[in-house]
């Protein structure tokens, strides 16, 4: 198994897919990506999502709002979209301003338009096994893990971040995979330790440089789903570059990133099929 597990093998295979199922589309599907102020990270997503959905034949819309936008604006933006016929999914780029991130103002999204499986609608199917899109960056791991041929089963998995962003999602995909899964988070008492012990670690805290050599041994697989733009406008991940060379891990960008772009726009395309039939 090579040091590096990119996310290349795992995208080019989606990208594939969407352009096939784009392709028999009466019109392109159109995904429309509301982000709220302008962070560098949004930015930078962006850019990279156009990039790849002008490549599938799908239509990226974006809905800008200002950053001291009202409650009420953004829960009445995402009911104009979810009745927008010519919108046939949703990404709401986060983190969100405080002020904006009650569960209920989420939920104003229609969940068949909800393709980064952020409603609890999109959740509570994840936990029941019923149909829905996952989120994204918790999906691309297992994904990502298929690509290279690593089967989750019967090993031991510990995920370092309780989001319902990556975390807390990736932890009930990796059980229903039949993983044993240990759930931490950076107040986990001797997170280390619980971090070595695994025989797969997710990292996905949102903190650069958080797994250091002492979190990970020699061969054990390590996927970085942390992404964190620095002023200096890089990408760094939640594993320092000491603790990557000693395992098997997964780049940052060229990693989970990747195979999550891929996945947003897949979600794009099976929700412009699921809505032919409404």
């Amino acid at each position: 198994m090579p040091n590096t597990l990119t996310g290349a093998p795992a995208a080019a295979a989606i990208y594939a897919q969407v352009r096939e199922h784009a392709a028999a589309l009466d019109a392109p599907p159109c995904l429309a990506a509301v982000s709220v102020g302008a962070q560098p990270d949004d930015r930078a997503y962006l850019r990279s999502i156009a990039q790849a959905a002008a490549g599938c034949g799908i239509a990226v819309r974006p809905v800008p709002l200002p950053a001291d936008c009202a409650p009420d604006t953004l829960t009445d933006t995402l009911r104009a979209l979810s009745t927008d016929g010519g919108v046939h999914g949703v990404l709401l780029l986060r983190p969100l301003p405080e002020a904006l991130r009650a569960q209920e103002m989420l939920d104003t999204l229609d969940a068949r338009k909800d393709v980064d499986g952020m409603t609890t609608a999109s959740l509570g199917a994840l936990v029941t096994g019923a149909a829905g899109f996952a989120p994204c960056t918790a999906e691309a791991c297992m994904e990502l893990l298929r690509a290279h041929g690593i089967d989750p089963a019967g090993r031991r998995v510990t995920v370092v971040g309780r989001s319902l962003v990556i975390g807390r999602p990736a932890a009930l995909l990796l059980t229903r995979a039949d993983a044993t899964v240990t759930l931490c988070h950076r107040k986990t008492p001797d997170l280390a330790a619980r971090c070595r012990d695994a025989d797969i670690l997710l990292a996905a805290a949102g903190a650069p440089g958080l797994i250091t050599r002492d979190f990970v041994r020699p061969g054990q697989i390590v996927l970085d789903a942390g992404a964190t733009v620095l002023p200096d406008g890089t990408l760094r991940g939640d594993v320092a570059p000491a603790a990557a060379a000693i395992a098997v891990c997964t780049p940052v960008p060229g990693g989970i990133g990747s195979v999550t772009t891929a996945l947003l726009l897949r979600h794009t395309v099976q929700a412009a099929e699921n809505l032919r039939h409404f």
